[in-house]
């Protein structure tokens, strides 16, 4: 297993944290970068809206050695999903303080200055000590996307639908692109929806519905406008024919 921490030297004393310990993220690479996660987390919060058995964030520090709190040499993901877990809010992910759970489904986002290390040494991290489950990296500029899933420690490259979208088990949807942007689909092939958008669908079928129960009620009434028509019709001609009946008995 590759070593990606530098040891404390002998003299050091191991830096225990006193309570939670807060994200130590720097600044996101751009806008676009920042735009992605934040669809990524709504988009994932509002599918699973009912559930409360997962912890999903971005940008925010894994810690994951007690006693090398001094050498964080790897960041945290840019998104990730850890599952069995308290959906509550935190301020890091401490991996000795959450059952030494690790994420079970990592995104990076690439870009000039971390594609390198996205690609290489934080695979290898992912990998071999976080034994998540399912990797990606998108490049939000070059739309590159890739995705691997773990198969007997070792990352497998996953293979892509017609669609060009990933299967990720984990998280039961594919990862995919739509308008150079990097969202999730079901299992049907159908894109998550972010929760402004999913209200105005709703909006969109209940005006649907209400515009056919309206036209339901037009029809109702012409038919029974209608039926009401042919009942006078019926009422005027029988008064017509009983009149000539009596004018031909009394001339």
């Amino acid at each position: 297993m590759a070593e990606f921490s530098v040891p404390l030297m002998p003299t050091d004393q191991p830096e225990m944290p006193s309570g939670e310990l807060w994200s130590d993220e720097p600044p996101l690479e751009s806008d676009l970068h920042r735009d992605h996660i934040n669809r990524l987390l709504r988009l994932l919060k509002w599918h699973w809206r009912d559930r409360t058995d997962y912890y999903a964030s971005g940008n925010l520090t894994i810690y994951y050695n007690p006693k090398q709190l001094k050498s964080r040499d790897f960041r945290g993901p840019d998104f990730f999903v850890v599952l069995g877990a308290e959906n509550r809010s935190r301020n890091s992910w401490v991996v000795w303080e959450e059952r030494d759970q690790y994420p079970h489904v990592i995104i990076e986002l690439l870009s000039e200055s971390t594609a390198t290390v996205d690609r290489g040494l934080k695979k290898q991290l992912y990998q071999d000590l976080f034994q998540t489950p399912h990797y990606f990296w998108f490049d939000p500029y070059t739309l590159e996307l890739a995705g691997f899933e773990l198969v007997q420690g070792q990352y497998q490259a996953l293979s892509p639908n017609d669609q060009g979208h990933l299967w990720c088990e984990s998280l039961g949807l594919f990862v995919g692109i739509e308008d150079r942007s990097l969202w999730f689909f079901t299992a049907a092939g159908d894109r998550v929806l972010l929760p402004e958008e999913a209200a105005a669908q709703q909006a969109q079928a209940a005006a649907q519905r209400a515009e056919t129960e309206r036209q339901r009620a037009d029809r109702a009434e012409a038919q029974r406008a209608e039926a009401e028509a042919q009942v006078a019709q019926l009422l005027a001609q029988l008064q017509q024919q009983q009149q000539g009946e009596q004018g031909f008995e009394h001339p």
